[in-house]
C-alpha cells in the first residue's frame, strides 16, 4: 500500500543477518521510518528518523537471495528488512532515497537563506547592478536560479571576480613592518626624577619578537610565571642600555648577578641555529669560507662597532659585544619577510606563541636529515660540471622563417598535385575514364534525362556557392584569423547559439565542481545539471535543423 506521502509494506525485521526475523508492517514517511510487529507483545517495534539514516544497501534481483534492504544509521547500527518481493523493496528504497534528498536539501536551503540574510546591502546592490548592466548575465540568472537548477549562492560563487571589483573586497596585500630599527626607539626622560619611560606599541613588540627569537622565548618562559610583563620589558631595555654604553665589563658583571638579564645580553642561540640551518642549504659549490681571507676588520683603524665608535673589548667579554652590522642585517631580513602571522591581539603572549608556532612549522619544513643532506651534496656535486671540460654545444640550426603563411598552404597543395607518381598508370587511367565518360554522354544523348534528381539550376547554384566558399577559404588562410562561421549566420540565430554555448559553459563549471559525489544533495544537484544540459543540447540541435531549412529555402526561392 502506498499513499501520497508514505509507503507501507509487509516485511520481516532482522536485527542481524542470522536473525529469523519478526513479521510486521514497515511504514515510511518523508521524515520517519516506523516498523510495527504483528505481535503486539513483541519488543521489536522500531522508529528511525530519516535524517539519522547514513546509507542503504539492497540485494540484487536475480541473485537467488531474498529481497533485503539494509539501512545503516549514523551510529553504525544496521536495520535489515526482508520484503515479500523485489517490487516492494524497490518502492521502499526509492522512497527513502527521495526522503534523504529532501532532508539534505532542507539544511542547505536554510543555510542559503541564512547566508542571503547576512548579505550586506552593498553586496545586494552590487548584484542588482551587475544584473541590470549585463543582459546576458541576467538571462542566465533567470534561466538557472529561477528554475531552481542552481541556488543564488552557487550562481554567484563562480563570479567572485565581478563582485570583487567593488570596494567591498578586502585588500589581500600583506602588511609590512616599519623600516625603523628597534635600537632607534627613543624613550621619554623625566628631568626631575631621572626616570626613563619607553612607550611600547603592539607593532614595536611584534618587531622585537621577530628580530630577536631569544627575547620572544624568554617572554614565554618568564611571563607571568617568574615576573610581570612590566618587569620583563624593564630588564630588556636595561640590557639595551648596557649595549648602548659599549661597556662590556659592566654588562658582564650585571649578567653574572642577574640570570634573567643575562638572557638579553648573551648572543641569540636560536638565531644562530637558524643561520646555521640556512647555511647548510646553500649550494656546496659556493665556497663561502674562501672569503674569510678578505677580512681586514680585525686590523687597526678598521671596523665600525655599534653606533659608529671604536671599542677595545677583552676576550672574556666578547660575547657581550654586538655590532651595528649585525643589527642592521637582522632588521633588514625581518622587514623583507614582513608579517608572518595574521594575529591582531593586545595580548603579548598570544602574539609570542603564534610567532613561535609559525617559526617551528617553517623550521620543520626546512629541516633535512643527515642522510638527505649527504645525498643532496652528492647530487649537486655530480651536477656541477666544469664548462672548460665540456664538449662544444654548437649544434647546426636552420632558422624557421615563414613570411607569408599562404606560401606554406599553397606549396603543400602544389606538391600534392605535381607529384609525378606512376606516369604510365596515370595515362592509362585517364584513357579509361575518358572512354567511360564518352559512353555515358552518348547514352544520355540517345535516351535523355527523364527524371533528374535535382534541377540543373539548383545544382549549379549549390556548386557555385561551394566553389566560392572553398576559394575564399583558400585565399584567406593566414590572412583573417578573426573571421568566424558564426558571422555568416543571421543575427538572431547567432545570438541564440552564443547564449546556448554560454549556458553549457555555466552548467559544466557547476557539474565538474560537484565531484566527487559524496552526499545525496550533490547527487540531486548533478542530476538537475545533466537534465539542464540535455535540454540545452536539444535546443542546439533544433537551431541546426532550422538553419539547414533556411539555407534550403533560400536556394529554392531563387528559382
Amino acid at each position: 500500500m502506498a499513499g501520497g506521502g508514505q509507503v507501507e509494506k509487509r516485511v520481516k525485521y532482522k536485527s542481524s543477518v542470522k536473525d529469523p526475523g519478526t513479521p510486521g508492517f514497515l511504514r515510511i514517511r518523508e521524515g520517519m521510518l516506523l516498523f510495527v510487529p504483528n505481535d503486539p507483545k513483541s519488543d521489536s517495534k522500531l522508529k528511525v528518523l530519516t535524517q539519522n539514516i547514513k546509507s542503504q544497501k539492497n540485494t540484487k534481483e536475480g541473485s537467488n537471495k531474498p529481497p533485503w534492504l539494509n539501512l545503516t544509521n549514523k551510529l553504525g547500527k544496521s536495520h535489515i528488512f526482508e520484503f515479500e518481493n523485489y517490487p516492494d523493496m524497490h518502492a521502499c528504497r526509492d522512497f527513502i532515497t527521495k526522503a534523504l534528498a529532501i532532508c539534505e536539501e532542507e539544511p542547505n536551503k536554510s543555510a542559503v537563506s541564512t547566508s542571503s540574510e547576512q548579505l550586506s546591502i552593498k553586496e545586494l546592490e552590487l548584484r542588482f547592478k551587475l544584473l541590470r548592466e549585463n543582459s546576458e548575465l541576467q538571462r542566465l540568472h533567470k534561466q538557472f536560479v529561477e528554475s531552481k537548477v542552481l541556488t543564488e549562492d552557487e550562481f554567484w560563487a563562480t563570479r567572485k571576480k565581478l563582485l570583487g571589483k567593488d570596494s567591498i573586497r578586502k585588500s589581500k596585500q600583506q602588511v609590512g613592518l616599519k623600516s625603523m630599527m628597534v635600537s632607534g626607539i627613543k624613550p621619554s626622560t623625566d628631568g626631575r626624577t631621572n626616570r626613563v619611560t619607553f612607550n611600547l606599541t603592539p607593532e614595536i613588540i611584534f618587531q622585537i619578537f621577530a628580530e630577536k627569537p631569544a627575547v620572544r622565548q624568554a617572554f614565554i618562559n618568564y611571563v607571568p610565571s617568574k615576573m610581570t610583563e612590566k618587569d620583563f620589558w624593564t630588564k630588556y631595555f636595561r640590557a639595551e642600555y648596557l649595549y648602548s654604553t659599549k661597556n662590556t665589563a659592566v654588562a658582564a658583571a650585571e649578567a653574572a648577578e642577574d640570570e634573567e638579564l643575562a638572557v638579553f645580553l648573551k648572543p641569540d642561540e636560536i638565531l644562530a641555529r637558524e643561520t646555521r640551518q640556512k647555511i647548510r642549504r646553500v649550494d656546496p659549490t659556493l665556497d663561502m669560507e674562501a672569503d674569510q681571507g678578505d677580512d681586514y676588520t680585525h686590523l687597526m683603524d678598521h671596523g665600525i662597532q655599534r653606533d659608529g665608535t671604536m671599542d677595545v673589548v677583552e676576550p672574556q667579554n666578547d660575547q657581550f659585544r654586538r655590532s651595528l652590522l649585525q643589527d642592521l642585517n637582522r632588521h633588514a631580513a625581518v622587514v623583507l619577510e614582513g608579517r608572518s602571522i595574521d594575529v591582531e591581539s593586545e595580548d603579548t603572549r598570544i602574539v609570542a606563541e603564534a610567532l613561535t608556532r609559525v617559526k617551528q612549522v617553517s623550521k620543520a619544513d626546512g629541516e633535512t636529515t643527515k642522510d638527505a643532506n649527504l645525498e643532496r651534496l652528492e647530487r649537486m656535486s655530480r651536477l656541477a660540471g666544469m664548462e672548460d671540460l665540456q664538449a662544444p654545444q654548437n649544434f647546426p640550426l636552420a632558422p624557421l622563417s615563414i613570411k607569408d603563411p599562404r606560401d606554406y598552404f599553397e606549396s603543400q597543395q602544389g606538391n600534392v598535385l605535381n607529384v609525378p607518381r606512376g606516369a604510365k598508370g596515370l595515362k592509362r587511367n585517364v584513357h579509361e575514364a575518358y572512354g567511360l565518360l564518352k559512353e555515358s554522354i552518348l547514352e544520355i544523348r540517345a535516351t535523355g534525362l527523364s527524371d533528374p534528381l535535382i534541377r540543373p539550376e539548383v545544382s549549379f547554384e549549390v556548386f557555385s556557392s561551394l566553389t566560392r566558399t572553398i576559394s575564399t577559404a583558400k585565399n584567406i588562410i593566414g590572412k583573417n584569423p578573426r573571421e568566424s562561421i558564426l558571422d555568416r549566420l543571421p543575427k538572431s540565430t547567432k545570438d541564440e547559439v552564443l547564449h546556448h554555448w554560454t549556458s553549457i559553459q555555466e552548467l559544466l563549471r557547476h557539474f565538474w565542481s560537484s565531484y566527487p559525489i559524496t552526499t545525496t544533495y550533490l547527487h540531486t544537484k548533478v542530476g538537475k545539471l545533466k537534465d539542464a544540459m540535455s535540454n540545452t543540447y536539444s535546443k542546439l540541435e533544433y537551431c541546426g535543423r532550422i538553419l539547414l531549412h533556411m539555407v534550403y529555402c533560400t536556394i529554392s526561392l531563387r528559382y
